[in-house]
């Protein structure tokens, strides 16, 4: 039967064949399982809906990891019988796609106000469905087991009117309003922009300390032109601060200090002085100014700095907005108007120097936001913009954890939830751009009152006048992300099949780092849309790292390599999979180290190999594990390990330790079936006298019952294998429809089995001690030596498996002896394993002159390597050098002084053997 399995295996070969091949028999969609019987209509379901990744991007290692999650989870549940729904989709991206589309216009010297809107929102649609298909071809590349004819796309037509009814219903309840408060807003897109699209970017930059002058009775004011040199004469009086960014000096309205620090108090109500624009701004106390940073005093802008304008708010400041969309100087920064922001910078410093102002100039590392789309410097500007008020709905979405109907794993992860949702703020949810769901209010141009409907109004539903226009902004793309839950389920048709069957869904499987932005904000609308929480439990995973610790992103120079389509062409889907899903632990990052590809490439290689051999020998005839009678001990071991094995994994997924789960799953196939049991079944099946048939039997049902297990983390070799099994083993059309494998209580329970596992974990300790002595004394490896064993009252099984030990630990037949109790003979390397004692005379194993003779030569160089290492930690190294370097040099010494003293015990040994 080995014809169907090709003597290697080769991903490239498997992996687009099998998924093309489920996708066509519809194993993806949840109506299958109910055709094939395997769910009743009114059975247990199961539903997650997978994070819509933006049109605009290339599959990334991000991506990857909530595939293979968020699959794994699918083809779980699926297995164990519930009707499945794994839901795609991709984001409009608002932001993200008209950046994208504007730079491919730009090539051409077109502007997306050459073409207009209408235009220009088509040309959008034509490279959306190129990009789309690229994004879904390369998901596929995953093995997703997605529901295809699902897919849902957040600017098609049902979630389009989802969005509108959404926006529609918070309006009229109040909970959506037009504000003008403080936004991040990027210069290059014009638009406001999430906290999430803002990316810090650490860079070296300066500390600028300047004064301004205080109104006192010596205070004269300036006669002098602003830049002369002479505009300060007149002042006997200063205040000092610090600023990152002195083009704001000119949107000041107040010097603040903190109310504790006795340095300032008695300047608290004076008026000082905003050089370049001769403006009197009072000096205020607030508890939010840190008196360590610089002088303990801050200037306040409360239009361009989040916690000034809070001071602002707090203290009722004016706040000058001054600058434009573009980051340009308006006419309120004076003589500065015109200038670019950065231009202004240096213009406004070269004249506070001038005038005496500027105190000194520091070197200061900070983070700058930046735009995430085009990388851009963001401005905190003061903007008139839509908002959500969150807080209603925060609270809704914290009952929810409280009372246990959402679960957050990793649960630590709850304290940062609660923190952000008791401190957030009005949601600012427009965006000035034409790419994405129009807000659907329209303004009278007669009245001036606002209307908003879910469908195009033709006249102002407050006057009737046919004069209206709609506002031109669109929506924040997290807000129709936030409806993902459920209108891609058909929502608001609350009587939609796929709404009744499966919403609340289960899952929602993301990143940590938007556990706020995107987690929380489904939680708030799905709760005060539809009243229901939108999914019993959110998994966190962490970001993915480098093997040096090291975030994996865009700009690494070696990016390539942690690209997952290169990744898969390297090693196979699985492979990356596998990796993935076992390096990872909820809410921690998780280190893609490329050795960790190469071992999940080897498994699948080992398990191929593994039903190669299964196969090649399973003989003509039925198989069957029955009567258990006639199951010898590596049988009832292995059975025994493979339920204990079912009972593990089970807990663990049910516990989402999906990563020890896997890890469990490979120690199992790798260390104890191929390398224990398989080995030991090739005695009983190249012994012609041997019956084989049980022993064939349970070959057989452990590859296929560990297969079924595995196939959630590797469903493409796993897949392939079980194809290639006889029928009576296969119980279904495909193994991703396959029954999950339940644990035996008989197996588990049985005195028989415990035994078994006893006495075969005994063997395999004696097997592990004899192999390392041959090592010691490198002994040839095709070697047949000789044993003593005195087992005691274990001597009488043991001595039945001597066939099975001298083939596992090359021990000679003829000269190996397993009695209760032995004289211990001179000379021999000697191994204990519980009450059993195991003795290998050194005289069959090595030439003792030579060996002593190789031993001395290799403590000789270790002893050097000592003393070298040694000297150097006594000497200026370890002073000089970093403590990483000299702990790591100091680890190396432990290292050789632990085997120097290793081979000094064995030569000693040596010596005593020659004595005696």
């Amino acid at each position: 039967m080995t014809d169907k399995l090709s003597k290697t295996y080769n991903p490239q070969e498997h992996e687009e064949r099998i998924y093309q091949w489920c996708e066509e028999q519809g194993y993806f969609r949840p109506e299958k399982q109910v055709e094939l019987g395997l769910v009743a209509e009114d059975g247990p379901r199961w539903c997650i809906t997978m994070p819509p990744p933006n049109v605009t991007g290339a599959l990334h290692l991000g991506h990857a990891m909530v595939a293979a999650l968020e699959d794994l989870m699918t083809r779980y549940y699926r297995m164990r019988g519930f009707e499945t729904l794994f839901l795609p989709g991709s984001d409009h991206a608002g932001i993200a796609t008209q950046n994208v589309v504007e730079r491919e216009l730009a090539k051409e010297g077109v502007t997306r106000h050459d073409l207009g809107r209408e235009k220009f929102i088509a040309k959008v649609w034509e490279w959306k469905d190129v990009y789309h298909r690229r994004i879904t071809d390369q998901t596929k590349r995953l093995g997703v087991s997605c529901d295809w004819m699902r897919e849902r796309f957040t600017l098609d037509e049902g979630l389009s009117h989802a969005v509108r009814s959404a926006f529609t219903r918070l309006y009229k309840k109040g909970l959506i309003y037009r504000g003008t408060y403080l936004v991040n807003w990027c210069p290059r897109c014009e638009s406001a922009i999430s906290d999430l699209e803002v990316i810090p970017d650490e860079r070296a930059s300066h500390l600028w300390h300047i004064r301004y002058p205080i109104i006192n009775d010596d205070w004269n004011e300036p006669q002098e032109e602003w830049g002369s040199g002479k505009w300060a004469s007149g002042a006997t009086e200063f205040i000092e601060m610090a600023t990152t960014r002195p083009e704001t000096i000119l949107g000041d309205t107040a010097v603040a200090v903190n109310p504790g620090d006795p340095r300032w108090q008695r300047l608290v109500g004076q008026i000082a002085i905003l050089p370049a624009l001769n403006r009197h701004i009072p000096i205020i106390a607030d508890e939010a100014v840190d008196p360590e940073f610089g002088s303990g005093a801050v200037k306040v802008t409360p239009a361009h700095d989040p916690n000034d304008n809070e001071i602002g708010l707090r203290h009722g400041l004016e706040a000058p907005n001054i600058m434009t969309d573009t980051a340009q100087m308006n006419k309120l920064a004076g003589s500065y108007a015109g200038q670019d922001r950065f231009e202004c910078r240096e213009n406004i410093v070269a004249d506070f120097e001038k005038e005496g102002l500027l105190v000194k100039i520091e070197s200061y590392v900070h983070a700058v936001g930046t735009c995430e789309r085009c990388h851009t410097d963001i401005e905190p500007r003061i903007s008139t913009q839509w908002f959500v008020n969150a807080k209603p709905l925060a609270e809704a979405a914290m009952e929810a954890v409280r009372d246990g109907s959402t679960t957050i794993i990793p649960e630590r992860e709850e304290r940062r939830f609660f923190h952000w949702m008791e401190n957030i703020r009005p949601w600012c949810i427009s965006r000035q751009l034409w790419w994405g769901h129009r807000i659907p209010v329209w303004y009278c141009d007669d009245c001036g009152e606002q209307t908003c409907e879910i469908d195009d109004p033709a006249a102002c539903t407050h006057c009737g006048s046919a004069n209206i226009h709609q506002d031109e902004d669109v929506l924040d793309t997290w807000f129709s992300s936030g409806l993902w839950p459920f209108s891609t389920l058909g929502w608001p048709d609350t009587e939609s099949p796929d709404y009744k069957r499966f919403y609340p869904t289960d899952v929602r499987e993301t990143a940590y780092e938007i556990l706020f932005f995107w987690v929380a904000r489904e939680m708030m609308l799905g709760i005060e849309l539809t009243g229901q929480t939108p999914y019993a439990t959110v998994y966190l995973h962490g970001l993915v790292r480098n093997e040096e610790g090291k975030k994996v992103s865009k700009s690494m120079e070696d990016i390539e390599e942690y690209d997952p389509l290169n990744i898969i062409e390297k090693y196979g889907s699985d492979a990356l999979r596998y990796t993935q899903l076992t390096s990872s632990t909820p809410g921690l990052d998780m280190s893609l180290d490329p050795r960790r590809l190469e071992g999940a490439r080897n498994f699948t290689n080992k398990i191929w190999q593994a039903a190669r051999f299964v196969l090649s020998n399973l003989g003509d005839g039925p198989a069957t594990l029955s009567p258990a009678s006639r199951l010898l001990l590596p049988d009832r071991w292995i059975l025994s390990r493979l339920n204990s094995l079912i009972q593990s994994v089970e807990r663990l997924f049910e516990s989402y330790q999906y990563g020890e789960a896997g890890r469990q799953i490979h120690d199992f196939l790798w260390g104890e079936y191929c390398d224990w049991y398989i080995e030991a079944s090739k005695v009983r099946l190249y012994d012609e006298t041997a019956e084989k048939s049980v022993l064939r039997a349970v070959l057989l049902h452990v590859l296929e019952t560990s297969l079924r297990l595995l196939h959630p983390f590797m469903p493409f070799v796993t897949e392939a294998i079980w194809q290639a099994l006889p029928d009576e083993v296969r119980k279904g059309e495909s193994l991703m429809m396959a029954q999950w494998p339940e644990p035996d209580a008989a197996l588990l329970d049985g005195a028989a089995f415990a035994k078994a596992e006893e006495q075969m974990g005994l063997m395999m300790e004696l097997v592990r001690g004899i192999r390392n002595r041959r090592a010691e004394y490198n002994v040839t490896p095709g070697k047949r030596i000789t044993a003593l064993i005195a087992a005691g009252d274990e001597s009488g099984w043991l001595d039945e498996q001597r066939a099975v030990l001298c083939s596992l630990a090359k021990l000679d037949s003829k000269q190996l002896t397993i009695q209760p109790a032995i004289q211990p003979p001179d000379q021999a390397a000697v191994i204990v394993v519980g009450e059993a004692v195991c003795y290998l005379p050194l005289a069959a194993l090595v030439d003792l002159d030579a060996e002593r003779e190789r031993l001395s030569k290799v403590l000789d160089e270790i002893k050097g390597r000592v003393a070298r290492s040694e000297g150097l930690l006594a000497g200026e190294f370890a002073q000089k050098a970093p403590e990483h370097v000299v702990q790591r040099e100091r680890d190396k010494l432990a290292g050789l002084q632990a085997e120097r003293a290793k081979l000094v015990e064995r030569l000693a040994a040596l010596e005593q053997s020659d004595t005696a």
